[in-house]
């Protein structure tokens, strides 16, 4: 069975939207202003900065109007209560594993948090596993954690393919263990000389889709 690793944030689920729908409903809550909204996600960006960074940032420029639990509530768990799966990309997935793939989520991040968008959202029945920076004490793109989803589900590495947004975490990971990719462009366009990916979709329902065909 083929194995196909996929990324979580901003490739199966819109974690951005998810977030961004969270920290309106908290300046909301705290009346503060909307045009808060920018900053916040700038700082956060896509959630990429340190959460003890983000969480301080914020702490100090809220510290008068804002309990710090409020903060550190936001950051843990508002994106993992809002993040939807969309249809089609439930659709693709279904069909991956009906065509004999072995889905696996490969995601940087901590364990709660990221285990809690992969159940709300409901992906927890739909892959046939994932692994976790924070879990395995390896992050993207170290090659130990792509061998870590392998191992998770009894397969090799050889043939996998590799889907995701990050060029530096995903694409690249994918490039150094000689693996075939494909980068979620979320609209965004290929900067990077020093790799490709092998093939660029516009979401990711549309890249399992070219895997599928790729194998075929």
């Amino acid at each position: 069975m083929p194995l196909l690793m996929l990324d979580l944030d901003n490739t199966l689920v819109d974690r951005d939207a998810a977030f961004r729908d969270a920290v309106t409903a908290f300046l909301t809550e705290h009346r503060l202003p909307d045009t808060d909204l920018t900053w916040v996600m700038a700082l956060d960006a896509s959630g990429y900065t340190a959460r003890p960074d983000v969480a301080a940032t914020m702490t100090d420029r809220y510290r008068d109007t804002v309990p710090t639990t409020a903060i550190h509530a936001l950051l843990d768990r508002g994106a993992a209560d809002r993040v939807v799966l969309a249809d089609l990309s439930r659709e693709a997935l279904d069909k991956a594993v009906a065509d004999g793939w072995t889905c696996v989520i490969v995601t940087n991040g901590r364990t709660a948090q990221q285990e809690a968008k992969i159940r709300h959202s409901g992906l927890d029945q739909l892959v046939q596993g994932w692994v976790i920076s924070e879990a395995v004490g390896r992050k993207k793109p170290e090659p130990e954690i792509f061998h870590a989803a392998a191992d998770a589900v009894g397969l090799p590495l050889m043939g996998a393919w590799v889907i995701g947004d990050s060029p530096h975490a995903d694409i690249a990971g994918a490039n150094a263990l000689g693996l075939r990719s494909v980068w979620v462009s979320n609209g965004q366009t290929w900067a990077q000389d020093s790799y490709q990916p092998t093939h660029v979709a516009q979401d990711v329902a549309t890249a399992i889709d070219h895997v599928i065909r790729a194998a075929s």
